[in-house]
């Protein structure tokens, strides 16, 4: 069974809200959705350590933000692994294009994809993309920067 999600995560991996501050910012965005239907789907979530927040099957490309070349997904794999083993205490990572340093939070994905300890998702959002000025009210409710990723698996 294949599920769609609106999910919106701080621009910052390690970055975890209050619970009064999520409660405003899932309030916020529940009136941004069309339907009862999708406020059902709204849920905040916190994790122990940073989670990968993948876009799943709308994944076509992921690019050097230094350099602009596609960077191979087996590579970006094996990276995302070897951090994860070790539950995530640094992103940074030497891109093999130009042997950059940068964060895995910071490579250019298309679709967007990131790295969280929180987020807030709509399962089934019955909606697109947040406008910009949706994401900056969203993130003023937060009180922090957000980056939002629309999943398909």
């Amino acid at each position: 069974m294949s599920g769609n999600y609106l999910t919106v995560i701080p621009t910052d991996p390690y970055w975890q809200p209050s619970r009064d501050a999520a409660d405003r910012a899932a309030a916020v965005l529940s009136g941004m959705l069309p339907d009862d239907d999708a406020r059902q789907g709204l849920e905040a979530k916190w994790h122990d350590s940073v989670e990968v927040v993948y876009c799943g099957a709308n994944l076509e490309k992921i690019s050097c933000p230094h350099c602009g070349a596609d960077l191979a997904p087996a590579w970006w794999g094996e990276a995302v692994s070897e951090r994860y083993d070790e539950g995530f205490p640094t992103l940074i990572v030497a891109v093999p294009c130009c042997d950059a340093e940068t964060s895995l939070n910071e490579l250019v994905y298309d679709w967007p994809m990131g790295f969280a300890q929180f987020r807030i998702e709509v399962l089934y959002p019955n909606r697109a993309w947040l406008t910009d000025q949706e994401l900056a009210s969203l993130a003023d409710a937060l009180g922090h920067p957000l980056r939002q990723i629309l999943i398909h698996i």
